[in-house]
């Protein structure tokens, strides 16, 4: 199925086209660039870098920003090439089924819900954890457990401690989104960018607030000398700081997954993605300059560091304004994580890999409600009875996974079609994909023996349902 001759190429990408036809094409380059940077921003940013300053990087931590940044900037630009190329729905899951075929791209689907699904599950208990905390502040107290999973304990007085009995803050979150979702694309836009607008201007006012209050001296030195082990400090460090940031900039991605509901999806796509990219990196880099320049990298690996840096200026408010950020950003990851996985059920089913039911539009709101109903119910209940922990580190490789087979695409389409139509190209092929490859390998291999245990067991399941469903029901096998 992979071996495409021009013409099936051609026919395949019009198909798809026609299916996504009953969708309300509404999203402008404006609209998809607010979806980019609602999935990119979220707490990291609050929290990851003064981690990566204290133990890696220094003050250097802007350059380690810059680093991770064209990181993803190769997997990005392979993103682009094939949504110019096959402006289609579905994400990395259509460019693996248009390249290397029907298996690999179910395994990429099913690989894209560690991405999506479960990270918005994860997400969502970040966000019940901020919430009860705003709320406190507010005078509004939330019993722990109500606000957290069966397997948490919490310590009463005495020597008395009780389990929690679900996140209900959690749940309830990605419930609304959900609701939200399926009222249609153009509302969940208008609440993305609202929630975009926030945090991006908080973490603005932190920036010009707080460079009035910067210590030069802390700065000095600007990259601090290498402790004898890689990754502290010096050059070494710089760049195991990079590769903990990567992470920061995981989402962009996400744009992919709405070509059905962009005006001209051949040009903003491609523009979402790399608008996205650029702002994020500014911001990433004007925060931590201001960040370090706050306070000493060696007091930064706390657990809120920004708290810390606010503590240096005479505005305690803006230790309110952060906790309002981190929810806004926290809400509209969810948002587009919940958009895009929605949108690879439905390019999956419509390829009969997944029930034909998940094909099925609103009428009247032309979102596909049946895929945005299974994930209220499923990431809801995971989010609300799943301790974070579980969960919180299956996410990445999900998404290094992905990014290794688009860039792999890119290859494989620009060799078997060099003269398919593409308006937009990536540049210096094929350095620019292989670095992409390289690059998402290197980090995979970074993590953990559990993360690559658990992302096998992951994928064992989906062979098993892939076999036993969607092998016998894929429109290609049922078509013969």
């Amino acid at each position: 199925m992979g071996l495409w001759s021009k013409k099936l190429l051609s026919e395949f990408t019009l198909d798809k086209q026609i299916q996504g036809k009953g969708f309300n094409r509404a999203l402008t380059t404006f609209d998809l660039i607010m979806l980019g940077i609602g999935c990119v921003i979220g707490a990291g940013l609050f929290s990851i870098t003064g981690i990566a300053a204290a133990q890696n990087a220094g003050p250097a931590i802007a350059i380690s920003f810059v680093l991770a940044a064209f990181g993803c900037l190769f997997a990005g630009l392979s993103y682009c090439e094939l949504a110019a190329m096959i402006p289609i729905s579905g994400s990395a899951y259509s460019y693996a089924y248009a390249s290397l075929g029907e298996l690999v791209a179910w395994i990429i689907g099913w690989d894209l819900i560690l991405e999506y699904a479960i990270g918005a599950s994860a997400v969502a208990i970040s966000w019940s954890a901020y919430a009860v905390s705003f709320a406190k502040d507010l005078g509004i107290l939330i019993p722990e457990c109500f606000s957290a999973s069966p397997w948490q304990i919490f310590s009463l007085s005495g020597d008395r401690f009780c389990y929690g009995a679900a996140n209900i803050p959690a749940a309830c979150i990605v419930i609304a989104i959900s609701l939200l979702l399926m009222r249609g694309i153009k509302q969940s836009s208008i609440v993305n960018t609202v929630f975009v607008m926030i945090k991006v201007t908080i973490a603005l006012i932190f920036i010009c607030v707080g460079a009035f209050y910067v210590n030069v001296e802390n700065y000095s030195p600007f990259i601090p000398e290498n402790t004898g082990v890689f990754g502290e400090f010096g050059l070494s460090g710089i760049l195991r700081a990079s590769g903990v940031l990567f992470f920061a900039y995981i989402g962009f991605d996400s744009v992919s997954t709405t070509a059905f509901e962009a005006k001209n999806p051949q040009k903003s796509v491609p523009r979402g993605i790399l608008g996205s990219l650029f702002i994020c990196t500014i911001i990433y880099i004007l925060f931590s300059i201001v960040l370090t320049g706050l306070v000493n990298y060696k007091e930064l690996g706390v657990a809120a560091p920004v708290a810390l840096a606010i503590s240096k200026t005479p505005y305690p408010w803006l230790q309110w304004l952060i906790k309002l950020a981190v929810l806004a950003g926290l809400t509209s990851v969810m948002l587009v994580l919940l958009l895009g996985q929605s949108r690879i059920f439905y390019a999956m089913a419509s390829d009969g890999l997944l029930p034909k039911r998940f094909t099925q539009l609103h009428k009247e709101f032309k979102t596909p409600w049946v895929c945005n109903i299974v994930l209220l119910i499923g990431v809801s209940l995971i989010a609300a009875f799943v301790p974070i922990t579980v969960i919180s580190h299956t996410t990445s490789i999900g998404t290094l996974f992905a990014f290794v087979v688009v860039c792999a695409g890119v290859i494989i389409l620009r060799v078997r079609h060099p003269d398919h139509p593409r308006t937009f190209k990536v540049p210096l092929f094929p350095y620019i994909p292989l670095l992409g490859i390289a690059t998402c390998l290197l980090m995979m291999f970074s993590l953990d023996i559990m993360t690559w245990v658990r992302l096998f067991i992951w994928l064992a399941i989906g062979l098993v349902i892939y076999i036993a469903y969607g092998r016998k029901h894929s429109i290609k096998n049922v078509g013969q």
